[in-house]
């Protein structure tokens, strides 16, 4: 597609690099900012680029976050006994907006998956490691997407320390095998924390 100028092309190209944005998409966006009033622009792409140098990992849970500590693992109401394992920080929200779930999280940052090239090393379970060797944990909950990715992730991790002072368990299969926790409806996701199942090697 040809373009009566190259700035506009460019912006075209960075903007159809967005997950889910083709070409169209991308230039229907770029033209829609040229027709508001400049700082609009600016404050987006102001916004944008605060969000890749001021955003952190929280050194608790890799949550995003502000400060060094995010907001959740600061927060002295929160059961620190109980931590929630999930995938990224979108199924960290999901669980919050369900308000059923007073622990805190810690996010792997992925799952097992042989196909992408994706092992234990390149996930936060040293994290897991480290909270069991602290002590103070009492109860990890595997809230981790219903596919084979997320029940060898599980798997792996139940395996590495069954044999430590802390128990474990998974939600209830109230999501549909397959599903992403993020695309569960709250009420399903909220009861599945609640009616939360005993963790072990049949499963």
């Amino acid at each position: 597609m040809d373009y009566p100028s190259k700035v506009l092309a460019k912006a075209v190209d960075e903007i159809s690099g967005l997950p889910g944005i083709g070409r169209k998409t991308a230039l229907r966006l770029a033209l829609h900012l040229l027709k508001q009033p400049s700082s609009r622009a600016v404050g987006l792409g102001n916004s944008l680029i605060n969000l890749v140098n001021e955003i952190k990992y929280c050194k608790e849970c890799h949550n995003f976050s502000d400060f060094d500590v995010c907001e959740i693992c600061s927060n002295e109401k929160r059961n620190s006994e109980l931590i929630c394992i999930v995938e990224d920080v979108r199924d960290v929200i999901a669980i919050e907006n369900t308000g059923k779930f007073a622990g805190k999280y810690l996010i792997l940052g992925g799952k097992i998956s042989p196909m992408e090239g994706v092992g234990p090393n390149q996930l936060n379970i040293p994290s897991i490691e480290r909270k069991v060797n602290e002590g103070g944990v009492r109860e990890f909950i595997f809230a981790l997407s219903a596919t084979m990715e997320g029940d060898t992730t599980a798997y792996y991790i139940y395996k590495k320390f069954k044999n430590f002072n802390v128990s474990f368990s998974s939600i209830a299969r109230g999501i549909s095998v397959g599903d992403e926790l993020e695309y569960a409806d709250e009420v399903s996701l909220g009861r599945s924390i609640i009616n939360r199942l005993p963790y072990n090697e049949k499963d």
